[in-house]
């Protein structure tokens, strides 16, 4: 077993990236993600890879989808602002059907906003965030040793799949610091790539990556086909983690940092005699809506607390279907809820003193 070293998130980002075969790295800086690129500028001339800080988010997704393209495993970061001027080239990254790594440390919005931590970018995330029907499969750790492990996986997913992999975190996870383990159960899986467009040596025919028809037919027949790539993310990868659920009355939901928070607060709430349970989705597209179904079948109540005005509610009420009424409770703009907070809130909502 490997020894564990203190990291901040970022470069462990950074560093597991590579460990999953990374060697393209296109983007650039902006607060609070810019670790990643600087752990990269350094690294990557060292082990044959190449950084590039494009002029732009524009350039940085469009050499994503150039190296995508060849067959190589690629990684951009950045933090929302950035990933809305990204979204165009996602779209077309998704419309090829190419597998990438893009990492999203959230910070408050919109427009410039702030630099502090934020989750106000899921529904970009979790609902498309460029034009036409396409999906990311959006991967929330909530540490820095689970960046290591979901990244590595995201490179995994996105090659299996054939499909953009986000990793969606925040400003707190980015740069916090945290012991990290670099072992041998982080070692990526090898998938071959007979599509890339890596010449053909005069042995096969070409191959085409394109995102353009001119049929409707056509289209129509590609996003469908599409689709049960999707169905299948749906049916195989969906990965969620639970506490407590099985006799809560009260089930608090989060994700990324916001998740510990809500850790504290429901052992809290235990000592205290309530019975509360925890869901943390660990992918936020797909949703574990299974669990949230199965839950609503003795809860109470659900409580969303999030880093933002509420959007994970939505995919809540979804999920529950009106069988128990869903709560929120969040701060936004870069402020961090507390779990003294998150306590008070489920007790009003235990008293019947809180709407919905």
């Amino acid at each position: 077993m490997s020894e564990k070293v203190l990291m901040k998130g970022n470069e462990a980002i950074a560093e597991a990236a590579i460990l999953a075969g990374c060697r393209y790295f296109f983007g650039y800086p902006i607060t609070p993600q810019t670790e990643i690129a600087a752990y990269m500028a350094k690294k990557m001339p060292k082990i044959g890879g190449t950084f590039l800080q494009a002029e732009s988010e524009v350039s940085a997704i469009n050499m994503v989808y150039g190296a995508a393209g060849a067959g190589a495993r690629v990684m951009t970061s950045s933090s929302s602002p950035g990933m809305s001027l990204k979204g165009e080239g996602i779209s077309y990254i998704a419309g090829a059907d190419l597998p990438c790594v893009i990492v999203n440390i959230v910070r408050g919005g919109p427009g410039l906003g702030g630099i502090q931590p934020a989750q106000s970018d899921y529904f970009q995330a979790t609902k498309g965030g460029g034009h036409g029907d396409y999906h990311l499969l959006v991967l929330a750790p909530n540490s820095v040793q689970e960046m290591v492990s979901l990244t590595i996986d995201a490179f995994d997913l996105a090659d299996k799949y054939r499909i953009p992999v986000m990793l969606l975190g925040d400003g707190t996870l980015g740069q916090m610091m945290e012991p990290v383990e670099f072992s041998n159960d982080n070692i990526s899986h090898v998938y071959e790539k007979p599509w890339a467009t890596v010449g053909t040596q005069k042995k096969r025919k070409h191959n085409i990556i394109n995102t353009l028809y001119m049929s409707p037919e056509e289209l129509e027949y590609t996003i469908i086909e599409r689709q049960k790539k999707y169905n299948s993310i749906v049916q195989n990868e969906i990965r969620c983690e639970t506490s407590y659920l099985e006799d809560a009355e009260y089930v608090l939901s989060a994700y990324g940092t916001s998740s510990r928070i809500v850790e504290t607060a429901v052992h809290q709430l235990r000592k205290e005699g309530y019975k509360a349970g925890i869901i943390r989705p660990i992918t936020l597209w797909p949703f574990p809506s299974h669990i949230y179904k199965k839950a609503a079948e003795h809860a109470k109540a659900f409580l969303s607390v999030e880093m933002s005005m509420g959007q994970m509610v939505e995919d809540i009420m979804l999920a529950v279907n009106g069988k128990a009424p869903v709560h929120f409770f969040g701060r936004t703009g870069g402020v961090i809820p507390t779990p003294a907070e998150i306590v008070s809130k489920v007790k009003d909502i235990a008293g019947g003193n809180a709407s919905e």
